[in-house]
């Protein structure tokens, strides 16, 4: 074949990859992007006492300051991935950054605690924009499987290292300059990502974007909206009351209304057949599970540690260090292990790390001691360092390559539900939600939490052996053939 004859051939439609360099310079803007929306929830975390001191919160309004940046991000994450495949990932992504830097000026100049959980807000629905933006962004560079695999790695690497640079340059902030600094220092890095990605990110968009389903999102919001908000205002109003008790029953409405109405939809938000795969069910759950119990840990952590004991930011954030170190070592080697011998040891052995670290604070005192104190946080990091790898394997087990994405997504939606959740429950069960007085008596009110935690573990023991099963697995299979048949047929 002559030359002439290739220059003249029709060249396939694909983006011509930018340069090495420009690759891992568009893959440093994209894990800035990641640092910020997950260091985000660390940082705020270690703030806590001191929001409650300045604004003489409840340990209800603590937990909407928190909740209220998780819930909008997972109910915003899918509608902003297919936002990005219609309308340009590179313009959905500044927007992102835009926003969540805005929202993190407003939290720095908050008057009061309503202005600041609706200056989170802002943050969240700017951060619901980041993550699985970015992702796409990576995929869409990287076009060597080898280098895709690496950057994808890298990108993961991020989460544990951004939990680990949380609590400590929260700690860092907070004794010095004050609590405003933990959102301020978003605003210079913000501003510079946005710059960056305006010159070096190249646009890009899906061949054919899934259509929006707004209802299907709308019924999401108000679902998971009225059942954290029953959940965190049910001890302050009164477990059996109106408000309560219709709450409850609107979570449990527009869940049910959400079921029936995506089964009708072509392109669903969610599409409910992944859930006859039992694998894809589980991973979902166990997601949840896992996240509910680090965001509870997280929490009563916290405000264990500064408000019953006394220990500065600085010295509580020092604490979490040994859980944030070991999830950044053990995810990579927990990813090895189930490449290589499958995702039932690593979620089993991650299950009973959850419920032991959970176990040995049930009777924490004011004079627990700081050998047991790092023996928790260490056995959660496992837990959680382990469990992560095989979530997203066991969600996307046996599915169709052009359905994997979609089903990691809702993987990742289900860890920011779980958090959300965690957070509002453990706050529940302490009995001290409308007290305004967080002392030294909020050491034996987190007991129940701490049980609570314990139970989330082993559920993940009893979701990791089911969802590995070989009549587990077959589903997965008939799963897949769900989505292939229509396919075949045109």
């Amino acid at each position: 074949m002559s030359v002439s004859a290739v220059r003249g051939a029709p060249r396939p439609n694909i983006p011509e990859a930018p340069s090495r360099r420009r690759r891992v310079f568009i893959l440093a803007i994209c894990c800035t992007s990641l640092l910020l929306a997950s260091m985000d929830v660390t940082i705020v975390n270690v703030a806590l006492p001191s929001i409650h001191r300045d604004f003489h919160a409840s340990l209800g309004d603590l937990q909407w300051t928190l909740d209220a940046y998780t819930l909008v991000i997972a109910c915003l994450l899918m509608l902003a991935g297919s936002s990005a495949d219609r309308f340009g990932r590179k313009r959905v992504f500044l927007i992102g950054l835009v926003v969540f830097t805005c929202g993190s000026a407003l939290c720095a100049a908050a008057p009061s605690l309503g202005f600041l959980v609706g200056a989170r807000i802002v943050q969240a629905i700017g951060g619901s924009m980041l993550s699985p933006v970015a992702m796409s962004i990576i995929r869409n560079v990287f076009h060597d499987p080898r280098e895709r695999a690496q950057a994808i790695g890298i990108w993961g690497a991020v989460i544990g290292i951004s939990s680990a640079l949380g609590p400590v340059i929260g700690g860092i902030l907070v004794d010095g300059p004050g609590w405003r600094y933990v959102f301020l220092v978003n605003v210079p890095l913000g501003i510079i990502a946005v710059i960056l990605t305006a010159l070096y990110v190249p646009e890009s968009r899906a061949p054919k974007a899934r259509r929006f389903d707004l209802g299907g999102q709308a019924l999401v919001v108000i679902a998971l909206g009225t059942l954290v908000y029953a959940i965190i205002e049910g001890a302050r109003e009164g477990w059996t009351s109106a408000l309560i008790l219709g709450s409850f029953a609107a979570a449990l409405l527009s869940l049910a209304g959400l079921i029936l109405y995506e089964r009708r939809q072509e392109e669903p938000l969610l599409d409910l057949r992944f859930f006859h795969s039992i694998p894809f069910a589980g991973a979902t759950v166990t997601a949840m599970c896992s996240f509910a119990g680090l965001g509870g840990f997280l929490f009563l952590a916290t405000l264990y540690l500064q408000s019953a004991r006394g220990f500065s930011a600085l010295h509580a954030g020092l604490y979490s260090l040994p859980m944030a170190l070991t999830m950044l070592i053990l995810a990579p080697l927990s990813g090895r292990i189930v490449g290589g011998s499958g995702a039932r040891w690593p979620l089993l052995i991650s299950g009973v790390f959850m419920a032991a670290g959970s176990l040995l604070l049930v009777s924490v005192s004011l004079r627990t001691s700081a050998p047991v104190l790092l023996a928790a946080y260490f056995l959660r990091g496992a837990g959680v360092g382990l469990v992560n790898p095989p979530i997203s394997t066991v969600a996307i087990s046996g599915m169709p390559a052009a359905q994997a994405g979609v089903a990691g997504a809702i993987a990742s939606t289900s860890r920011q539900v779980g958090f959300a959740l965690g957070v509002a429950i453990v706050g529940a069960v302490s009995g001290v939600a409308a007290t305004r007085q967080i002392g030294p008596s909020f050491a034996s009110a987190t007991h129940a939490g701490w049980v609570v935690l314990s139970a989330l573990g082993l559920i993940v023991v009893v979701l990791g052996w089911m969802t590995t099963t070989k009549k587990a697995l077959a589903s997965a299979e008939r799963t897949a053939r769900l989505f292939e048949e229509p396919a075949a047929a045109g």
